[in-house]
């Protein structure tokens, strides 16, 4: 059994104050993905970049203090790579980590801003991944995709889709590019063992105090290809995990 766990931590200076590495070595996932790490490696402590039992690496923005992801493994990667396109892997957004039994990608998908400022620039980056899904799939691989897609794909992933659907996350174009992603072969692994369950989120605003009264969304994803579904014993949402406006999602894999 490998369990997987994945994480927007909105800043991983931030969340390491509010405990993150003692929550990583309590959970003791074989695998976390971090998204959002608003940092260089040079720009954290050694406990942070070395936490005990656990490999990292780290894809980070150009630009400090933006964007980012990270890994945490336990068991070291055959390889780990970024998505190989400059406009994209210059925000730091994406890392594919081949495992023996399947590639993992660790993606932080923009935004699409309010206005859809950057809906262009978010849909291409959601076509680069889906072609990239495809070409591993094609080689044969089982495809692990997740992280903060910033995408609610449907009125059960969000507490008010009615009022937010001119807002970034809950766009049309947003939503049509997730259902074409899943058909084209990719399973939202915690709808598939939740099928109809409502009230079920990963992100919170931190105004009116959302969080406390569970008006938020499901934005964050382990989506797998539909072949290695059979693997999948269990996905999960960790709602009560504190640290950043998003809370981590997991999948445990029989491999």
């Amino acid at each position: 059994m490998v369990t997987l766990y994945s994480w927007n931590v909105n800043g991983i200076r931030a969340a390491d104050k509010k405990g993150f590495g003692r929550w990583l070595q309590r959970t003791a996932p074989d695998v976390l993905a971090v998204q959002e790490t608003k940092a260089h490696p040079d720009q954290l402590d050694a406990t942070l970049r070395e936490i005990d039992g656990y490999t990292s690496y780290f894809f980070s923005a150009k630009r400090k203090g933006y964007s980012g992801t990270a890994l945490y493994t336990k068991q070291d990667p055959l390889a780990i790579e970024p998505l190989g396109l400059p406009e994209f892997d210059d925000e730091g957004r994406t890392m594919i980590v081949h495992f023996p039994f399947f590639t993992l990608i660790n993606c932080y998908f923009p935004n699409s801003q309010p206005e859809g400022r950057r809906l262009d620039y978010k849909l291409a980056f959601c076509t680069a991944v889906l072609d990239a899904c495809n070409r591993l799939a094609g080689e044969g691989k089982n495809v692990v995709l997740c992280g903060d897609y910033n995408i609610a794909h449907t009125a059960i992933d969000l507490k008010n889709p009615q009022s937010n659907e001119q807002n970034p996350g809950y766009l049309p174009e947003e939503r049509e590019w997730m259902t074409a992603y899943l058909d084209a072969g990719y399973t939202d692994t915690f709808r598939k063992l939740h099928p109809g369950e409502p009230d079920h989120y990963t992100w919170w605003s931190y105004r009116f105090g959302a969080r406390e009264r569970n008006i938020g969304w499901r934005i964050d994803y382990f989506c797998v290809s539909d072949n290695f579904f059979p693997s999948v014993t269990s996905a999960g949402i960790h709602a009560d995990v504190m640290g950043s406006d998003h809370c981590p999602v997991s999948l445990t894999l029989n491999v």
